[in-house]
């Protein structure tokens, strides 16, 4: 291993051990890990939440903690099945929508020429076209399920992702370890993933994070509007039967308020781990963090104009 890439792994390391210091990061990364076990052992607790269980629009009571929907159904069996769905969707949809707009970005900034041409072009015309009104003409028009969702979000989600990594492809395609490899022979794809990729770890987990907070609001929006299969357990479909029973005319909060409860907590714990990241990936963000927490330690009460100095060596 040369000696660039040892110190690449090696900051990797120190970048990854920070994240777990970091407050924000913490919390929100434990906020999610609720929510994924909760996918991932709750459905065998709940029982099968299609079943018809008691009256209509019970409201919360010993027997149903959470009441029942307007067909009779049980809402904490429908919320616990619909997280898994939900979050997995949400979570694959931003892993994909990051990889294929790293393999466009990348692609792009690499090789330049015609090719950055054409790929630019193409990210730029869906750049365009604002991202949840493609979606809803798209899924408009194919099959409904959460599989079809899935795909119009990466569809319709990866070309900004696409156009910051080639923007950084293009800062570190310039860098002198680059150029050392290409001098020494190295191929395409070796200089690519051995070179490029670790220097853009931060940025990647950070989109990934973005993407899934959008792909888990843009799914929830679509399947509220009808469009995904209303015969599913999700929280989108949930929320589409509280509104098709007029829960909120009739009073009926507990058949939406708890899965908008859980969206919310999904993307405020999505967020915090976003700003987490972001704030030791961005030595400004440390610096004026540590600067601040040293005004604190003072009895100092800083503000938001209080100067932060950066040193810039």
């Amino acid at each position: 291993m040369s000696a660039s890439r040892a110190a690449r792994a090696t900051g990797v390391g120190v970048w990854l051990a920070a994240i777990r210091r970091d407050r924000k990061a913490t919390a929100g990364a434990a906020l999610l890990a609720l929510f994924v076990l909760i996918a991932i052992v709750g459905p065998w607790l709940v029982g099968d939440p299609q079943a018809l269980v008691g009256i209509p629009l019970q409201p919360p009571s010993p027997q149903h903690w959470l009441g029942t929907t307007g067909q009779g159904q049980d809402v904490l069996a429908q919320l616990v099945v619909g997280t898994r769905v939900s979050l997995a969707i949400g979570l694959a949809v931003g892993v994909a929508v990051v990889l294929v707009g790293a393999l466009v970005g990348i692609t792009a900034g690499f090789f330049g020429g015609r090719v950055d041409g054409l790929l630019s072009l193409l990210f730029n015309v869906f750049l365009v076209i604002p991202g949840l009104p493609l979606a809803i003409v798209i899924a408009a028009y194919l099959p409904a399920g959460p599989l079809t969702l899935g795909m119009v979000l990466v569809v319709t989600g990866w070309a900004w992702n696409a156009r910051v990594v080639r923007a950084q492809t293009l800062a570190q395609r310039r860098r002198d370890f680059v150029a050392a490899a290409i001098v020494t022979g190295e191929s395409n794809v070796r200089i690519i993933t051995r070179e490029i990729l670790p220097t853009m770890t931060s940025l990647l987990v950070a989109q990934a994070i973005g993407s899934t907070v959008y792909a888990i609001g843009a799914q929830v929006g679509l399947e509220f509007l009808g469009l995904g299969d209303v015969s599913a357990v999700t929280w989108g479909t949930n929320l589409y039967w509280a509104q098709n029973d007029a829960a909120l005319l009739t009073g009926a909060w507990w058949t939406f308020a708890p899965t908008g409860l859980c969206v919310a907590l999904v993307g405020f714990g999505l967020t915090m781990l976003n700003s987490g990241v972001d704030e030791v990936a961005n030595p400004r963000l440390q610096q004026e963090r540590t600067w601040r927490a040293y005004l604190e330690r003072r009895g100092a009460t800083p503000s938001r104009s209080t100067p932060v100095v950066v040193d810039r060596d």
